[in-house]
């Protein structure tokens, strides 16, 4: 375990990709690609969260743009892929096919993973699937996919943030409390906007309202403002439905695998959505990987000492891949 360094790194510059694309995937869903920094640099693969929230132009931020090769892509049905929010023919074995495709399409060997939160499991459960084509991990906010994982985020942060718990729960009725899982999905894979509309922005609001060490209205409205606050509650709601499409202790069942790569783990001491527990008992699994506690932020990977800590990373990965 490593204490944050002391050093504080900034975000790169604002840059615009110099490639873009769709890339068909099965006939339905497409996919949207882009990339930007050095075309013949390294290349280093950025998986957004969520499940359904949807890359954005900082994300590109976290990487020297005259040393990486940045590939961003949007999930099947968040962001610019298309169809927009949709939920069939969506779980974690399409999403690291879609990888797949994405690193065939772009004839690239092998790639740096970087992610947070669901970004974090998806990197890994890409790495545990195709080893040989990952060259190192910068993970965030580890999430891990459990049941209990889940369960407290769907309750058990209710005794850190009672008031957004709140609003979150007492938007259904009171004989659907017991569960709200099942009873947000229903509305939020419901076809009429009068009635997954609303539930998105209450879902979205809350997840926000979790996300930061201190409040911030800036992360609440991001997520559930317009469009992006349904693709971000309903596919997470239906990954959530279904256990992630993952055997519980995948990712400790299967470490083996990806032992060998270079990682690190970034983890807000005070991260209320994926608290710290998991990325302790994980990095005790895997001393070899390089495990930083940040101790003055929360889940968000834009909060400053988080930004700071997982800019360092990509710095030293420089030299290491």
């Amino acid at each position: 375990m490593m204490d944050v360094a002391s050093t504080q790194y900034q975000m790169f510059p604002e840059i615009e990709p110099h490639t873009s694309g769709m890339l068909d995937l099965d006939g339905y869903h497409k996919m949207y690609w882009e990339v930007s920094g050095n075309p013949d640099g390294a290349p280093v693969l950025f998986l957004h969260g969520g499940p359904g929230a949807g890359a954005s132009a900082s994300h590109r931020r976290f990487f020297d743009p005259e040393h990486y090769r940045i590939i961003v892509f949007d999930q099947r049905g968040a962001g610019r892929s298309k169809p927009f929010a949709d939920v069939a023919k969506n779980t974690t074995q399409h999403l690291i096919e879609d990888i797949e495709k994405l690193r065939e399409h772009l004839k690239i060997e092998d790639w740096l993973l970087f992610g947070g939160s669901w970004g974090s499991s998806l990197a890994l459960a890409y790495g545990i699937a195709h080893p040989e084509r990952a060259n190192g991990f910068v993970l965030r906010g580890l999430f891990l996919c459990s049941r209990d994982e889940v369960n407290w985020f769907l309750g058990g942060v209710a005794k850190v943030f009672p008031e957004a718990w709140r609003d979150f729960i007492t938007y259904l009725p009171e004989e659907e409390r017991h569960d709200p899982l099942t009873h947000f999905h229903k509305r939020l894979v419901h076809d009429d906007p009068a009635v997954h509309g609303p539930a998105a922005r209450i879902w979205a609001r809350f997840e926000g309202a979790c996300s930061t060490l201190l409040p911030n209205q800036r992360s609440v409205a991001g997520l559930e403002s317009g469009r992006a606050a349904l693709a971000l509650a309903r596919i997470e709601a239906h990954y959530f439905m279904h256990d992630l499409f993952l055997p519980e202790n995948h990712f400790f069942d299967e470490l083996h695998r990806i032992k060998h790569i270079p990682a690190v783990i970034v983890q807000g001491r005070y991260d209320m959505v994926c608290p710290i527990g998991t990325a302790d008992a994980f990095t005790n699994a895997w001393p070899e990987a390089e495990y930083i506690i940040v101790p003055d932020a929360g889940h968000s990977a834009m909060e400053p000492s988080i930004r700071s800590a997982l800019v360092a990373a990509t710095e030293r990965f420089k030299t290491r891949i």
